[in-house]
């Protein structure tokens, strides 16, 4: 199975399947002189992690243990291998789905092309939202380094159902609402809450849009034609499971505008500014320097309660299935992070691209970054 990796400079490849003993990822041209700890990994595995109403029931502590690249407290600029053990899978819930293959999963896709002889059907494998742990411990190192231009992630569920937040809120409000239990601003959750709790009764899931926004950005991140930024987020985005759509700036309410309603003035202040930032903080694949403004469509769950139709793979007739275990009445919000850690982890290669980024920190610059770092988990709490 290739494609576990992504990035050319800050690369991570993760590994580990949903019920197996554990999941991980190695992080290779991460910088030396970066003060990392797991407690600092936690405290972004923390905002992703199941359990409780609102996700899946599934308890997992999803403490990380870093088994290489750190040396006295700071990255030595080796690779860096973490680990998160699985610790709650019950692997009997999926029993049945060994021959009856779920509706909207991956199950088929990996049977027809790894070999049904060869599908780790618990969980579904490398294909469950459960792989994106990883993703997560990664990001959480990704958002850290970022702090050295102080630039910060941060995401809010902004449509599920009939749930809505009108504009793109201020950012202290996005960057508040990830301690909200369904990853909203704290003025909106309660709508949210019961749009949640009805699905659960009824056995049902809901889809879901989440806005992430970009403070402080560099300018100049991307290049022509291939690997401009714009493509580069698209394909990071687009591989977190259950995602099926990406945009930033306008996005897809482009076709509703005429030319001259969407041409933003440019203007001086210090440096080349954008009036109303339309472009979503991209160009032509480049970074403008304004705040970078993307959404993220999730799919509904997959695995619901309710009665849906396959096939027996043991005699190939119809049969039906009504999925039990522990899912996610709306994997939006959990996805959050997953969303952010995706973002952060590919502005850091662009960073180390551009030369941001050096591949060493000097201790003035991993203080700085400290400094910020506490400040940054000090917010909202």
């Amino acid at each position: 199975m290739s494609g576990n990796s992504l990035g050319r400079i800050f690369k991570i490849t993760t590994f580990g399947e949903s019920h197996g003993k554990a999941l991980g990822v190695v992080i290779d041209g991460l910088p030396s002189g970066l003060i990392i700890s797991e407690d600092d990994i936690f405290f972004e595995l923390k905002y992703r992690r199941p359990g409780g109403i609102y996700t899946s029931t599934r308890k997992e502590e999803d403490y990380p243990i870093i088994l290489s690249g750190i040396f006295n407290g700071k990255t030595t600029g080796m690779p860096i291998s973490i680990i998160i053990e699985n610790k709650d899978p019950k692997s009997i819930h999926y029993e049945e789905i060994k021959y009856k293959p779920r509706p909207g999963h991956a199950d088929i896709t990996y049977i027809e092309k790894y070999g049904y002889e060869n599908w780790d059907y618990r969980g579904g494998g490398r294909s469950s939202g459960r792989e994106t742990v990883s993703r997560v411990a990664a990001g959480a190192i990704a958002k850290k380094l970022l702090l050295l231009t102080d630039t910060i992630v941060a995401g809010y569920i902004k449509k599920a159902g009939t749930f809505n937040v009108d504009n793109t809120p201020e950012f202290n409000e996005i960057l508040c609402s990830r301690d909200s239990p369904v990853r909203t601003i704290r003025n909106k959750e309660g709508e949210l809450m019961k749009l949640i709790e009805t699905l659960r009764k009824e056995g049902d899931s809901i889809g879901g849009i989440v806005e992430v926004v970009v403070k402080n950005p560099p300018k100049s991140l991307g290049e022509p034609v291939f690997d401009k930024l714009k493509a580069d987020l698209a394909k990071s985005i687009l591989s977190i499971p259950g995602v099926v759509g990406f945009e930033y700036g306008i996005g897809f309410d482009s076709y509703k505008f005429k030319g001259s309603e969407v041409m933003d003035e440019i203007y001086y202040d210090e440096k080349f500014r954008l009036r109303k930032n339309i472009s979503g903080g991209i160009l032509g694949g480049i970074s403008t320097g304004e705040d970078i403004i993307l959404r993220v469509a999730f799919k509904p769950t997959s695995s619901i309660a309710k009665e849906q139709k396959t096939i027996d793979l043991r005699d190939l007739k119809p049969t039906n299935l009504s999925i039990i275990g522990r899912h996610d009445p709306c994997i939006a919000i959990r996805g959050v992070s997953v969303v952010e850690s995706m973002v952060a982890i590919t502005l850091i290669d662009h960073y180390m691209l551009s030369g941001i980024i050096p591949r060493k920190l000097s201790k003035e610059q991993a203080d700085i970054i400290e400094k910020r770092w506490s400040e940054y988990k000090q917010k909202c709490i």
